[in-house]
């Protein structure tokens, strides 16, 4: 273990709330459908993007699916890497600038559209769209451009933009989802200009190839420094920097993760960014959007395996019928297509009031990532169900033996990372479950402290009667009782009214909750998930009815077939709410949480016998580490070459750089026509 000092339960909870977003500058649907108030308006009609935007985003997309054609995604799984002419091509395209402005040589698109670049990127093999993601989500651009200075925008993007992979450190080996024990430090030198980094971060998606990457470490107070967990930015070749090791998984292949050492590496105080302590507010702050990222490619997963298992599901007969055909597997053809088209509404309407601006979407981008990693899951084992034998077998190996090489395991094993990637779903919900309850939080007052007395319990209680006495009336009836709500969305009206009444009785549970545990509210975690995964249906139901009628204005036919979709999804969605909201207060939640402590403690050892367990003997379960010097061979290198400025010519313009990059692309789109053709007369 490293330096980190001993942290109680309310310091943690402490850093975690000094580290939230406490204020709502603008409306969040739902934060309000937590509240029971079903606000349609904030979502309908259905956000668009700016068309002249949206004309720029489709023909970067055309070029970026003419460059994906050309790429093998079966090298990048057989090899364990992403190939450099891969990613000397995805950055001469612009990939990784696709947001930064383009005053600071981007590409300047939109939320939505990045999107779709990583749909695009992830159906050649998943990694690339980690590596893109990683950059832009969390990496330097996404800081920077919160709460980056102008100097120090116009010092990194650029090189951003040009391809300078970058990563996010905030993980350590004994430190995840519970930063407050951060042992790496940055300290202030004497001389006042810098800082002196020492620490080691574990699991930094693109560290091992990164130039540029943003480090969470605690900054000592002291005499003119206020300190805290602070973001830098650091040239990964700066003396005393160790890549030491490159990780491996069990999917994800050709991600570039490792192990970064400092050891008395100097940072200037220029690169700090935001102020000292304001670390972890910013990267909750970057995520708000950057979490967008999952989704998408989560979304993508859904639309690649529909289509692999309605093809072979007409292909393959059983019995005297193609197999799609038989009601078990129709059923879960059913499933996936009704989820994919909901995947797809939440994505969208995500990025798209994302790019408007008007809403605050960190519950919803959270919301979108937690449901999307969960549904996408399930949809990836569904495939391999209905391929049967073929889903298990790798895709190789069908090859070998002649037959299509559909990747249906390495599915599996890819998805499986986004239900922990970027907060696990059990920290997920927490996170939200937060915010869905910050209303009566702060109506509460010291009813929801534990450490309260009860005379200061008493004054709460008087204050939050009269929040509850308007609130709670509010809560007994709404629209979705009329029958006539909503009838602008025709057959999907039902669903709509039923989305309004259960926001309702969401909310009433909620409070009854908070009534009857009080302060104990945060450790019924089971409860706060049902309530949270009742929200993220809620929510998946109303945007899948707001896509479809939005289809349908704008073409009748397409319309139509969303309306199916929507509608079959909203029925199997209702399914899922009923049993949420009967579990909440009927579950076995108490008697599981005295089993475990019971398993815990040892009770049932003997349980475990009459099998061997391999991994005994390897080593601890959290490996320890030592401030200090790097023992081991820095195994850090480069996609491409160094973007860091050198004494020499002058730099050329955004304008002149993009100019090149234009004629770079056309000239290798030309000379790799051919490989496509191969390629696709290879397939056929």
């Amino acid at each position: 273990m490293g330096s980190e000092a001993h942290v109680t339960e309310k310091e943690a909870r402490a850093l975690a709330e000094a580290s939230r977003e406490t204020e709502w500058a603008k409306p969040s649907f739902c934060k309000e459908l937590f509240l029971g108030r079903f606000r349609l308006d904030l979502i309908h009609p259905h956000p668009k993007p700016d068309p002249a935007l949206a004309e720029k985003g489709e023909r970067f997309l055309a070029k970026l699916r003419e460059y994906c054609e050309t790429l093998d995604g079966s090298v990048i799984e057989r090899e364990d890497r992403i190939p450099d002419d891969y990613v000397k091509g995805l950055a001469e395209l612009g990939c990784f600038g696709i947001k930064i402005p383009e005053e600071y040589g981007g590409l300047g698109l939109s939320q939505a559209a990045y999107n779709r670049a990583l749909m695009l990127v992830g159906g050649v093999h998943p990694s690339i769209g980690v590596l893109l993601s990683a950059h832009q989500s969390i990496g330097v651009p996404e800081p920077l451009k919160l709460a980056g200075t102008p100097e120090q925008k116009q010092k990194f993007l650029p090189r951003c933009a040009k391809g300078a992979v970058t990563a996010f450190l905030l993980t350590e080996p004994d430190v995840g989802s519970d930063p407050a024990r951060m042992a790496s430090t940055a300290v202030p030198t004497e001389d006042g200009e810098a800082y002196e980094l020492d620490g080691v971060k574990l699991w930094t998606t693109n560290g091992v190839v990164a130039e540029l990457v943003v480090v969470m470490a605690r900054v000592p107070k002291s005499d003119g420094h206020r300190g805290g967990i602070s973001a830098f930015i650091v040239e990964v070749d700066s003396p005393g920097i160790t890549i030491e090791r490159r990780n491996s998984f069990m999917g994800l292949r050709g991600i570039e993760n490792g192990v970064t050492r400092f050891h008395k590496v100097r940072v200037p105080k220029e690169n700090l960014v935001g102020r000292e302590g304001e670390g972890l507010k910013i990267a909750l702050t970057t995520l708000n959007a950057g979490r967008l990222s999952i989704p998408a490619v989560c979304t993508a997963a859904g639309k690649w395996a529909l289509k692999i298992a309605r093809e072979w599901s007409n292909a393959r007969v059983q019995w005297g019928q193609p197999v799609g055909k038989h009601g078990a597997v129709a059923s879960k053809l059913a499933f996936m297509a009704a989820t994919t088209y909901a995947l797809e509404a939440m994505l969208d309407l995500s990025a798209q009031m994302s790019d408007e601006e008007r809403n605050d979407i960190r519950i919803e981008a959270a919301l979108a990532k937690l449901w999307a990693s969960e549904m996408a899951c399930l949809i990836g084992d569904e495939l391999v169900q209905i391929r049967g034998g073929r889903g298990y077998e790798t895709a190789e190996s069908l090859a070998a033996r002649g037959e299509r090489a559909v990747p249906a395991e390495q599915l599996v094993r890819d998805l499986r990372i986004n239900r922990i990637f970027e907060g696990s779903s059990e920290i997920m919900r927490l996170l939200v479950a937060r915010e869905a309850v910050d209303a009566h939080l702060q109506a509460a007052g010291d009813l929801a402290n534990p450490e309260a007395d009860r005379k200061s319990k008493a004054r709460a209680a008087a204050k939050a009667s009269g929040f509850y006495a308007k609130w709670l009336p509010q809560l007994v009836t709404g629209k979705g009782q009329l029958p006539t709500s909503f009838r602008e969305f025709g057959p999907l009206g039902t669903h709509l009214r039923y989305v309004e009444r259960t926001a309702r009785k969401l909310a009433r549970s909620t409070f009854y909750g908070m009534a009857r545990w009080q302060a104990g509210l945060e450790k019924r975690q089971g409860f706060l998930g049902r309530i949270v995964d009742t929200g993220a249906e809620l929510f998946a139901m109303s945007a899948a009815c707001v896509r479809a009628e939005m289809l349908r204005a704008d073409d009748a036919e397409q319309g139509a077939a969303a309306y199916e979709l929507a509608d079959v999804f909203c029925q199997q969605a209702r399914l899922r709410i009923e049993k949420l909201l009967d579990g909440l207060f009927s579950n076995t939640d108490d008697v599981d949480y005295k089993l475990a402590k019971s398993t815990l403690d040892g009770r049932y050892t003997w349980l475990e016998a009459g099998v061997i367990d391999p991994s005994e003997g390897t080593g601890p379960w959290i490996a320890t580490w030592l401030p200090g010097p790097s023992k081991e061979e820095n195994v850090a290198r480069r996609y491409l070459p160094s973007t860091r400025e050198k004494p020499g010519p002058a730099k050329k313009t955004a304008a002149a750089a993009r100019t090149t990059r234009k004629r770079t692309t056309t000239s290798r789109t030309r000379s790799t026509g051919s490989t496509r053709s191969t390629r696709k007369n290879t397939e056929k």
